[in-house]
């Protein structure tokens, strides 16, 4: 069996991270929260931190970064978010239902102003005709207001997948600290 080092095995994600336009996308999340006084917390599956990573490349971002919830499964998101096991069951890991809960699970369990989560299917396999592969469900909002709730069908390999709800999930979160106060 290869050895790999940690360094190769993700340069690829890391790599992509630190591109220009998301690390500027995750520079805009924290400047709009610091000019409205914003702390955020990220709720993740698909992407496995990466969202929290993109903001946290930053330095100085822990100001506004107060944590990330890296639920990748179900257990982990009725344990952590309290993402009921019923809801799960019901809709699906990858579903608005379950998006939304990890958004509100994440606003309730953290001591923080806006919320992002993320769940889909990354590929290779796993996706169906009803949930194809790249099918991301977003929800995002701030405490003690609606929760918007989005899906998006992304295209390419698992890391692209992955970088595009990245992508998003900074877009939302900006979004969100703009948001009306």
């Amino acid at each position: 069996m290869p050895q790999h080092s940690f360094s190769s095995c993700c340069s690829s994600w890391a790599s992509r991270l630190a591109e220009a336009p998301l690390h500027a996308l995750a520079e805009a999340v924290l400047a709009a929260c610091r000019g409205k006084g914003l702390t955020l917390a990220t709720a993740e599956s698909c992407t496995g931190g990466m969202v929290a990573a993109a903001l946290t490349d930053i330095a100085g971002s822990s100001d506004v970064v107060e944590r990330g919830f890296v639920t990748y499964s179900n257990e982990a998101k009725s344990e952590l978010l309290a993402v009921p096991a019923a809801l799960i069951a019901a809709h699906g890991a990858v579903s608005a239902e379950v998006a939304e809960a990890m958004a509100d699970g994440a606003l309730r369990r953290a001591p923080v102003d806006i919320a992002v989560a993320v769940t889909g299917i990354a590929g290779p396999g796993g996706g169906s005709a009803a949930k194809p592969v790249g099918l991301v469900w977003f929800a995002s909002g701030r405490r003690g207001g609606p929760l918007a709730c989005e899906s998006h069908v992304f295209p390419g390999d698992r890391a692209e997948v992955r970088l595009a709800a990245t992508r998003r999930a900074l877009e939302l979160l900006l979004a969100a600290a703009l948001g009306k106060d």
